[in-house]
């Protein structure tokens, strides 16, 4: 296992991105919103305990927090953790391939980053064995990834992809899932792996995890931004909420989503 983790991805989130800032302002709450309400729909009442593992700056934590459960995350970006801290989250620093709690201590176990930045698959299923050991029987695991078809549709939607620079990442994304952007770019992200929803699935089985749903999260009116502004009036947030939650399931339709998100149990083991 490389232990190693790329040094552009802390430059990333230290220096391009503010992750805190990132899915709380404007159209983007949508992938806030709706990750919420999945959770929120497979999480038992509160208070539950809850590992946010690669959780950031703490804004899932929050919103768990303030529900009533007791959430503890873990991160690689040093930033990150002192964020989280400074907003009243338990953190430290951790790699989701080699937790260090206990066998069944936790109820339920958010795995909302790492799958998008562990590049190679041997490490993506200890991140998620991780996860199924650490969760009791019968809990629940949350794992989260990136469209394989995401720099695509952000490219139509944003205009990088008329830039000659920008189409040979898109091909290497459609092709092998791997994201790379050896210049730098501002928005075009950082070291990744993107994931096409079938492979999401085989990976979490791998792993010993049964999956109860498999989702997209913002569907297409995550790549619309003219819906911005409509995102300002209640009824009309509510209406692109609503857009997403009718085809989260919809096989056809997953990979339209910028995020993908599976519910998962620990497989029940027999003799």
């Amino acid at each position: 296992m490389d232990e190693r983790f790329p040094e552009e991805i802390v430059d990333h989130y230290d220096r391009e991105i503010d992750e805190a800032q990132r899915i709380t302002q404007g159209l983007r709450q949508l992938e806030l919103l709706r990750t919420r309400e999945i959770v929120r729909r497979h999480l038992p009442p509160a208070p539950q305990r809850v590992l946010d593992v690669g959780g950031g700056t703490g804004v899932h934590a929050a919103w768990l927090a303030a529900d009533g459960h007791r959430v503890h995350l873990i991160d690689r970006v040093p930033r990150h953790v002192e964020q989280a801290r400074q907003g009243g989250i338990s953190a430290e620093l951790g790699d989701a391939r080699d937790l260090r709690f206990a066998s069944a201590s936790f109820d339920a176990v958010l795995v909302f980053g790492p799958l998008y930045h562990l590049t190679g698959g041997d490490d993506r299923v200890r991140a998620l064995r991780e996860a199924a050991r650490v969760v009791r029987p019968g809990g629940v695991v949350f794992a989260a990834a990136i469209s394989r078809f995401a720099s695509l549709f952000d490219g139509l939607a944003r205009g990088f992809l008329f830039d000659p620079d920008f189409r040979p990442i898109v091909e290497r994304d459609l092709r092998e899932g791997q994201h790379r952007n050896p210049q730098r770019r501002p928005h075009w992200f950082t070291t990744a792996y993107f994931h096409h929803p079938d492979e999401l699935r085989a990976e979490l089985e791998r792993a010993d995890l049964e999956v109860a749903e498999l989702l997209g999260v913002e569907g297409l009116a995550g790549w619309l931004p003219q819906l911005d502004q409509r995102w300002q009036d209640a009824a009309d947030r509510e209406l692109i909420v609503w857009t997403a939650r009718v085809v989260e399931a919809e096989p056809s339709l997953r990979g339209l989503s910028g995020h993908l998100l599976a519910v998962a149990h620990p497989r029940v083991r027999t003799r």
